[in-house]
């Protein structure tokens, strides 16, 4: 078994499997299991939580994958035909339509391509699969360059587990309605606050009722788990029925590919790798950035950006706008140090503390 950093854990033998919940591991979150046959061992994960692990081309017994799923897992077949399933010579962005192509999730362009990106072949093969994901991240390099140059964008960082209903969720629908009135709001094309924002976006040229009743709506389906389908169903519905889409932006990655991208944007610039699409991500929000409360990677996306502004020259410099004074003076304490490296820098009238997202959005639109 390889254990990459973070909470990402690669299962790829059944024995491997066997070990590890023998030791008493009970949540799963995070793990990919590949191509491990689990008819050997019908029963093996029986009473333990499953909710955010991927088994991909595993052998199940009966209707044990199923009952995975049911538990909140991706559940991925194996690939009949292993070629790679993105055009690497693309010229435009994605659509959400266009990721979503087929009624079951898996089975879809953004589910295959998931697949494609984890089941890492031997040998040649996957010298050349590697250049092909290169290729693929270069072909929307190009793209995004093409779409954003007539736009300013601001970003909107904020946690992935804010579920539809939230007040964090509601909140950041909101701040995305008001950015979208005067700018292109971009995200990091995921669940949560990532989709709120967006949708708060796509909704700007209705008032603020309508986002509310979307909110509402997008409710009685709070989280893509147990189902992706269902998830992106009711998001499908709520495009469908509010005319007058406003453009924003989505900018996700296959490394996270357990997490289904956000149906409201407009344009999706998906990534194979993970460390471009956060550069990019940062780099691309001209207008400044929201971070909303959030935990270890909002925290990064932070520093990340402050690194950017503090060697940045004076007319370079994006203002930086964090939203819940407890959250980031207590809970989280980035806003002192984010201070102290202000002072006295081309950044020090440019980082902001609000409380609410009316006050952010103030501030940059």
């Amino acid at each position: 078994m390889r254990r990459t950093r973070g909470h990402t854990v690669d299962v790829t033998t059944l024995a491997e499997l066997e070990r590890r919940l023998g030791e008493g591991v009970r949540h799963l979150s995070g793990w990919r299991v590949r191509h491990v046959d689990l008819r050997q061992r019908p029963g093996l994960l029986r009473g333990h939580d499953v909710e955010g692990a991927t088994f991909l081309g595993c052998d199940f017994a009966d209707d044990e994958a199923r009952g995975a799923e049911e538990g909140g897992a991706v559940v991925l077949p194996r690939l009949s035909d292993p070629t790679v399933p993105v055009d690497v010579r693309r010229d435009s962005l994605y659509t959400a339509r266009e990721l979503f192509d087929a009624p079951r999730w898996t089975d879809s362009l953004d589910g295959r391509a998931y697949a494609w990106s984890q089941d890492v072949p031997a040998g040649p093969a996957a010298d050349e699969a590697a250049l092909a994901r290169t290729l693929h991240d270069h072909a929307i390099d190009l793209a995004l360059d093409a779409w954003r140059a007539d736009r300013r964008v601001v970003g909107v960082m904020g946690g992935h587990a804010a579920q539809r209903g939230d007040t964090t969720y509601a909140d950041a629908a909101r701040l995305g309605h008001l950015l979208g009135a005067g700018l292109t709001v971009a995200t990091g094309g995921g669940p949560g606050a990532m989709e709120a924002a967006n949708l708060g976006a796509r909704l700007a040229a209705h008032p603020a009722a309508a986002v509310e009743q979307a909110v509402a709506e997008l409710s009685l389906v709070p989280s893509y788990r147990p189902s992706v389908d269902a998830w992106a169903a009711s998001a499908f519905a709520v495009c469908d029925r509010f005319d007058e889409p406003r453009e924003s932006l989505a900018i996700p990655t296959w490394h996270y590919g357990h997490e289904p991208p956000g149906v409201f944007a407009t344009a999706i610039a998906k990534y194979f790798r993970n460390a471009t699409r956060e550069a990019i991500l940062l780099e691309v929000c001209d207008a400044g950035i929201v971070f909303l409360p959030g935990a270890a990677g909002t925290v990064q996306e932070v520093f990340q950006d402050a690194c950017e502004n503090y060697y940045a020259d004076a007319g370079d410099v994006a203002p930086m706008v964090l939203v819940g004074v407890e959250h980031w003076t207590r809970t989280l304490p980035a806003w002192p140090l984010l201070q102290a490296l202000a002072a006295e820098r081309a950044m020090a009238d440019s980082v902001h503390l609000v409380d609410t997202v009316e006050e952010a959005a103030a501030l940059l639109g």
